[in-house]
């Protein structure tokens, strides 16, 4: 059984910082890529960045220079440092797992949740 769990969440001022974590367990984690998506309210949840088992990672433009991506392979966990943030930053951060099976296609599995919260 895939599981998530998320951490880190928060409300801090403009210009502050905050570390998301991410422990996973039921997966083959060292060869998962794994990503953060966030959700503001009414819009679509969207990547902020991913990172693939060789450690190749994905930013949105909106963070790049910002936010950083990490992953310990023995921990099973991902973690998102954020720096400088900005009250567009807020929303539900989701830890995702995406797990590939080849040519049969690929599933999604995702953390419950952690609300960031940015006031200018």
């Amino acid at each position: 059984q895939v599981q998530l769990v998320e951490s880190g969440g928060g409300s801090v001022q403009a210009g502050g910082s905050l570390r998301l974590s991410c422990a996973a367990s039921g997966i083959s984690f060292r060869f998962t890529t794994m990503g953060w998506y966030l959700q503001a309210p009414g819009k679509q949840r969207e990547l902020v960045v991913s990172i693939t088992g060789g450690g190749t990672t994905n930013y949105a433009d909106s963070v790049k220079g910002r936010f950083t991506i990490s992953r310990d392979d023995v921990k099973n966990t991902v973690y998102l440092q954020m720096n400088n943030l900005k009250p567009e930053d807020t929303a539900v951060y989701y830890c995702n797992a995406k797990i590939s099976y080849g040519t049969f296609g690929s599933s999604d599995y995702w953390g419950q949740g952690t609300q960031v919260t940015v006031s200018s």
